[in-house]
């Protein structure tokens, strides 16, 4: 009897894949690990290999199809009918069987709400979680009763008061002739849905403080030719890191994430950096940036950039990321206020380095003037936090003297 091949768990954030390619078709024999098919998702492109020796039977699904992690992608004859993590009923289990099950993931909370609306723990498990680490909310909970029973959940307030008028449902954006109508890309529809995610859901604030980078600039002016002699592109990226890992240091709140539960304090520093690709954007992260030197820092954004751009970055190159930053400078933008990822509590952007005139020491001096600008959830911490975060960034690169 045909075994079913299931979409596996590709990620801790991942819930769903596109089928870009099928590498074998109905009647090929396949072997356990031999690549089967390429699944595109939001942050990677993956060659998932089989995980049952046979013979292909039957495609479930086409290539260009969106399907959910879980479930069947493919039927395959094999007398190895015994499953096995990747194939069972349920999604495949990542390396830490235990962060899989439904028991860590629920608040005392979630465990109430389930019960009051009679969910079942099996039901529990296939919803996606949009708390820190994938942790089921008191909103998904109650989003799932919406969606099951039709009207809102007795216990959700209501959006408007009761004497303000419905607002009107926005309609969906129509074709008219001669328009061209593009189909979205895996990342573009991601990008979409967890953006829109992060707006309906965190609270963003924002502050903005203005920079001198005289010293920077001059330093860096002055090595990077010998930088590159040793292989090492010393961008102006390298630094804007080691500031914010300075920062987060000195302030570990803005290094934390929103939960029903509390506060999530990081202990790791994993900076993830916005890379513009074609599709759209990617974020890989630095893991344990806080431990690298400038040198270091240097060395992982210029193999970070060339596999973002190659296309070959892992799985384990998009996870754990804790802070963000993004760049829009490289582009020309003076001014941003970028969108928090969703799990984390602060996003920071960097703006162009642009020669200004400033007032210094009673007299006008032109010095190169740059703004960053950190978007940070308001249920984490306050504009005082924020603000001694930017300042603390300030003094780093005007106080730049020698290395780091």
């Amino acid at each position: 009897m045909p075994v079913e091949i299931r979409l596996p768990q590709l990620g801790e954030s991942i819930h769903e894949g596109t089928i870009a390619r099928w590498l074998k078709k109905p009647g090929d024999r396949v072997e356990k690990y031999e690549p089967l098919v390429e699944i595109n998702t939001d942050k990677v492109n993956v060659e998932m290999p089989s995980p049952f020796e046979g013979v292909l039977v039957e495609l479930l699904a086409a290539e260009g199809d969106v399907r959910p992690v879980g479930s069947p992608i493919a039927l395959i004859e094999t007398s190895a009918v015994a499953p096995t993590p990747a194939a069972g009923t349920a999604p495949a289990a990542g390396p830490a069987p235990a962060a899989q099950g439904v028991g860590p993931r629920l608040s005392p909370l979630v465990r109430r709400l389930a019960e009051q609306h009679r969910i079942p723990l099996s039901v529990l498990e296939t919803l996606p979680g949009s708390g820190a680490g994938g942790r089921i909310t008191k909103e998904d909970v109650l989003q799932y009763v919406a969606r099951r029973a039709g009207p809102p959940a007795p216990t959700a307030a209501p959006a408007v008061p009761p004497a303000a008028p419905a607002a009107p449902p926005v309609p969906a954006a129509a074709a008219a002739p001669g328009d061209e109508v593009v189909r979205l890309s895996p990342i573009r529809r991601t990008i979409a849905q967890r953006m829109a995610q992060s707006k309906r859901e965190i609270p963003h604030a924002y502050g903005v403080i203005e920079v001198d980078m005289s010293a920077v600039v001059a330093w860096r002016e002055a090595h990077k030719e010998a930088w590159r002699r040793d292989g090492i592109a010393l961008t102006y990226t390298a630094f804007f890191v080691r500031a914010a890992c300075e920062a987060l240091r000195a302030y570990p709140i803005v290094n934390a994430a929103w939960s029903e539960e509390g506060i999530v304090l990081r202990k790791a520093v994993n900076i993830g950096i916005g890379i513009a690709v074609d599709e759209g954007l990617l974020v890989p992260v630095i893991r344990h940036a806080d431990q690298l030197s400038l040198a270091g820092v240097a060395r992982a954004l210029d193999d970070l950039t060339s596999r973002s751009r190659a296309g070959t970055l892992t799985l384990e190159d998009v996870q754990g990321g804790t802070f963000t930053l993004t760049n829009p400078g490289v582009f020309g933008s003076i001014w941003s206020m970028p969108i928090i990822v969703p799990g984390q509590a602060a996003i920071l952007a960097t703006d162009a380095i642009v020669r200004r005139a400033v007032v210094r020491d009673d007299a006008i001096a032109i010095r190169p003037i740059m703004h960053l600008g950190l978007s940070f959830d308001h249920r984490v911490f306050d504009g005082a936090v924020a603000m001694r975060f930017l300042n603390h960034m300030k003094a780093w690169f005007e106080g730049f003297r020698d290395g780091d």
